[in-house]
């Protein structure tokens, strides 16, 4: 792991998801560019203090120099953005595969360079876009692939939080500060932190692509030159339409991320707060309610469900689906197989791609005077 220590949120999170299924054993680390809170991390969380790791250039070169049977096999990165394309880039070098928190990188051309990178090497990628990893997630998507909704018309994707709504970054909260500075975060707080996520949930249950959009974003709090509200609309290549609603200053709201698609034949609803219900809802008759764990879901909902129905899973659990699905890759890769269905269910350097495009369209669109904007995984300058 790089990244993820003292004081961090999503480093815990990474780690109690990795560990959940006992397939994963955390080996090594470079938690902090501070070597003492480095060691203290590792000691913490009873590491071997030879793998404890002052930097994640120290940590590639020592692993790779041991024996096969002994080194790490991928690396978690766990760090503000501006170090994901960096210690991405150190990892595959050295041989060893990554998985990384998302935004992939600070920006769209070090994701594109991130795309030679992994076709130069033929190493795996895999990016912790989390909200895919809920069953009923799959559930949707799997219902929507096979034409249970008919045609897709709208889809609507919320994401509103309030924990931004007052200066946190200046009252000693590590966590707002790094997301709202240009230099950690890259060119965008609330679209780069949640609306990315947004942006992936909508294309991943609906099968679509996003090919154009209209932004409005905002910095409401004085002082902050990065976004923490905004509003996108959104076009689809199969001519559905969208909303994007995605805000860190809505007081009151934790993580209310939701998700509503419709059909001509039908529609469904899903919630993160309450992620073991999906509606199915129909003109016709009353609307239908299905639960983690039935027996009547797909294949893929329940290849990433652990418990009987009524015992609920949440977070924790739609994370370690990611990790358990690039353990999977990672072990057809070194038998020269194809990973199974949950293996191949993990959002990759595509998703990476097209979350940074989402990403700086977005910021670009709503400082622009022109309504709608074609979206691209290429720069600007590129043919």
């Amino acid at each position: 792991m790089v990244g993820g220590g003292e004081g961090a949120f999503i480093g815990a999170v990474h780690r109690m998801a990795a560990a959940l299924d006992g397939e994963i054993e955390l080996v090594c680390g470079a938690f902090s560019a501070d070597a003492e809170r480095s060691q203290r991390s590792g000691a913490a969380l009873y590491l071997d203090a030879r793998r404890v790791y002052d930097s994640y250039t120290h940590m590639m070169a020592a692993e790779a120099a041991l024996p096969a049977t002994e080194r790490m096999q991928f690396v978690a990165i766990v760090t503000p953005n501006n170090l994901h394309f960096p210690v991405a880039e150190a990892a595959l070098r050295a041989g060893f595969h990554v998985l990384s928190d998302k935004p992939a990188t600070l920006d769209l051309a070090q994701s594109l360079e991130l795309r030679s990178l992994l076709r130069e090497t033929g190493l795996l990628y895999g990016l912790t876009h989390t909200y895919a990893g809920y069953p009923l997630v799959k559930e949707a998507r799997a219902r929507v692939a096979t034409g249970e909704l008919g045609t897709l018309r709208k889809i609507v994707v919320e994401y509103p939080q309030g924990w931004l709504a007052d200066n946190q970054e200046a009252q000693d909260n590590k966590q707002a500060a790094w997301r709202l500075d240009p230099a950690q975060a890259g060119v965008s707080s609330c679209m780069g932190d949640i609306g990315v996520h947004a942006a992936n949930l909508a294309e991943y249950v609906s099968g679509l692509q996003i090919i154009q959009l209209c932004s409005d974003l905002t910095s409401f709090v004085p002082g902050r030159t990065l976004d923490d509200d905004g509003a996108v609309l959104l076009r689809f290549n199969n001519g559905a339409k969208g909303l994007l609603h995605a805000s860190q200053v809505c007081v009151g709201e934790e993580n209310a991320l939701s998700l509503r698609v419709y059909g001509d034949k039908g529609g469904l609803a899903w919630t993160q707060q309450e992620p073991n219900t999906l509606w199915l809802k129909t003109n016709d008759r009353p609307a239908q309610m299905l639960r983690t764990g039935g027996a009547y879901l797909g294949s893929l909902a329940s290849l990433n469900t652990r418990t009987p129905m009524g015992h609920p899973e949440g977070y924790l659990e739609a994370f370690a689906n990611l990790y358990c699905a690039f353990a999977e890759q990672i072990r057809a890769y070194e038998l020269g197989e194809t990973p199974g269905e949950r293996g191949q269910d993990c959002p990759g350097i595509e998703a990476a791609i097209r979350g940074m495009a989402f990403i700086e369209l977005a910021v670009a669109a709503s400082n622009s005077e022109q309504k709608w904007h074609t979206f691209s995984t290429q720069l600007s300058n590129e043919e």
